[in-house]
């Protein structure tokens, strides 16, 4: 039977893991958040949502500091081995790429303002079914790693894939569309340039489902080849 101090401190670090853990989900909460307003502002042309994102982007970044010192103190005060160590920096890890998700929706809502500067594009509602996949894609990481759920997480490469077979059909439809329309051709770009914003999206949630399965299993999963079927 462990003694008492010995309880102590597994039961201190139990709370401080799961306070890390907490955080690291609030900060999906609030990427997923500015995700569905940079895509009010670009499909519905909503400007005040563009700023809201721009805004918040701010608290996501500080969140990810606070998550990144509590666990190097952590891993300093505790010195946790095996997969207890694996939790700590595949949360730090996570955190790091919601920074990243929440950088690309900003991107998204400065490119969607100048668009909405001019007249619609009819091509702007063609993102659309991509960016409802990365955003499906980007819940179904964080539930994998929420829920510790390594089935999900291993299931989320080949809808990666899908995406990104999406952003290039998109934007090979939008190369042709800009030649044959020069006069538009800066909102054409920016249409591009927010396709791959959104395709990132998908990398950065393929990596959170990666740390999920390593924090779980201790398996890295990265740069392996789709199962044959």
């Amino acid at each position: 039977m462990p003694e008492p101090e010995a309880r102590h401190i597994l039961g201190k670090f139990d709370a401080d893991l799961e306070s890390l853990r907490d955080n690291v989900l609030m900060m999906a909460s609030l990427t997923e958040r500015v995700l569905a307003r940079a895509a009010d502002g670009l499909f519905h042309r909503d400007l005040d949502a563009c700023n809201s994102v721009i805004a918040d982007d701010a608290e996501i970044d500080a969140l990810e500091k606070t998550i990144d010192g509590d666990g190097v103190q952590i891993m300093v005060r505790f010195q946790p081995i095996a997969k207890d160590l694996r939790e700590v920096v595949s949360a730090m890890k996570v955190s790091g790429n919601l920074e990243r998700v929440a950088d690309q929706a900003v991107n998204i809502a400065r490119r969607a303002r100048k668009l909405n500067q001019s007249p619609s594009l009819p091509e702007t509602a063609a993102l659309e079914p991509m960016f409802r996949s990365a955003i499906d894609l980007f819940r179904a990481s964080i539930r994998s790693f929420g829920d510790r759920d390594e089935e999900l997480a291993r299931a989320l490469k080949p809808r990666d894939r899908e995406l990104d077979a999406e952003h290039h059909r998109v934007i090979n439809d939008l190369t042709v569309r800009m030649a044959a329309d020069t006069a538009r051709i800066h909102d054409y770009l920016d249409l591009i340039f927010i396709a791959r914003y959104i395709e990132r999206i998908g990398d950065h949630a393929t990596n959170i489902a990666e740390d999920a399965v390593f924090a779980t299993s201790a398996e890295d999963i990265r740069h392996t080849a789709p199962p044959a079927v």
